[in-house]
């Protein structure tokens, strides 16, 4: 039985986690063993080869899928004893996505897609968190186009409002899965900067999975996962720094 974290300054722990997928001789193991905690307030990446485990650990993290062995904690709670319906719920109130793919809502305007979360849960928006959302459109630059659908904006736009939609409900973690692999090089700047920004002006945390170095380097941390293992762990580094470590990964010399 593992005891559930008491330390506030942690939003996701894995204690002795351990993914595994089919039976047999068609066993695959995706996580063995991960003991990590990410922080609360700040950006973590998660890097590492083409089947490496980073995608599988995200989703142990936001409770889309369960761990074979070991636990997993989110926001304090226990998703390793949880059914669906509790997980949804926690889900709910304490995650944000964003994704490679925007994942907005055609039919919906800026302002309803960025709501859409709060009508998800049932919420109806306070004067505070109307006052928060205001300011995210302001911050976003997307003030003039609350009435726009999506297919009148550019990938870059699309991407802004799919962060201020994780960011308005204050999510105790935002995954972001390779927010910036549809975008050209100025609106994946412009991206990477916002999500640094959530975190150092907000105190937003952020789990990134990428493949970039150079959008890994935005980031406070480094994880760095090779069949199914956490291999690195290091603070902010340079996209050079980064790129090293992921070919010591992959068993090429750097």
């Amino acid at each position: 039985m593992f005891t559930t974290p008491t330390d506030d300054s942690t939003v996701v722990s894995f204690r002795q986690v351990g993914k595994s997928y089919g039976t047999g001789s068609s066993n695959v193991l995706a996580l063995s063993d991960v003991d990590v905690d990410i922080r609360r307030g700040e950006f973590t990446a998660i890097m590492g080869p083409s089947g490496s485990g980073k995608s599988t650990f995200m989703n142990l993290a936001a409770g889309l899928d369960d761990a074979t062995t070991g636990g997993v904690f989110l926001a304090g709670q226990p998703l390793h004893t949880m059914d669906d319906a509790a997980r949804t719920m926690l889900r709910r109130r304490q995650v944000g996505f964003v994704f490679q793919s925007f994942n907005l809502v055609p039919t919906l305007t800026v302002a309803e897609n960025i709501t859409l979360p709060f009508e998800l849960a049932g919420h109806r928006v306070t004067p505070q968190e109307r006052s928060w959302i205001d300011h995210l459109l302001q911050v976003l630059g997307l003030t003039d186009r609350v009435g726009h659908k999506p297919a009148e904006l550019s990938g870059g736009q699309q991407q802004r409002v799919a962060i201020a939609r994780a960011l308005a409900p204050r999510p105790a973690i935002i995954f972001a899965d390779e927010p910036t692999g549809n975008l050209d090089t100025r609106s994946s700047s412009e991206v990477l900067q916002l999500l640094r920004s959530a975190a150092t002006e907000y105190g937003q945390t952020i789990a990134m999975v990428s493949h970039d170095p150079i959008a890994a380097s935005y980031a406070d941390r480094v994880l760095v996962l090779a069949d199914g293992r956490i291999i690195a762990d290091h603070g902010r580094l340079t996209p050079q720094q980064i790129s090293q470590l992921l070919l010591t990964a992959e068993g090429i010399p750097a």
